[in-house]
């Protein structure tokens, strides 16, 4: 069976990768990036810093750059809207400081488990998004 970004996004990030690196480790895995996409991922890790852009947003729709942007087939920016309506459909926003807001310490197991299940959600719609391209 093939390995999917909903079965490793969240595992990865349950052993310690922030959300953004989640799905680009697992994009190494199953073959899709080198190595390299999980540092350019790092600063993208609690929303920028800033906790403003939610990670697993930008880690999702990093991997729909990479596989759809410039030199590919050029449909990044319809799939990026695509997967930005269906995210938003449950969630209703992509800042992190918002998805989190009822959690007092960003570091509490409550808000990691919490995130966990935003970064399954994501994976879901990615792999969903991209059935059958890899």
């Amino acid at each position: 069976m093939e390995k999917t970004f909903t079965e490793l996004a969240p595992k990865y990030f349950k052993e310690g990768y922030s959300c953004s690196e989640s799905f680009s480790r697992a994009a190494v895995e199953m073959g899709l990036a080198k190595d390299d996409l999980v540092s350019i991922a790092t600063s993208f890790s609690g929303g920028m810093s800033s906790r403003c852009l939610c990670g697993a947003v930008a880690g999702a729709q990093m991997i729909i750059g990479l596989l759809h942007g410039k030199n590919q087939d050029d449909r990044a920016r319809a799939l990026a809207k695509e997967f930005y309506t269906r995210f938003t459909q449950n969630r209703k926003v992509t800042c992190c400081k918002v998805l989190t807001a009822q959690f007092k310490d960003f570091h509490s197991p409550e808000r990691k488990n919490h995130c966990v299940e935003i970064v399954k959600e994501s994976a879901k719609i990615l792999d969903e998004m991209l059935k059958g391209e890899y």
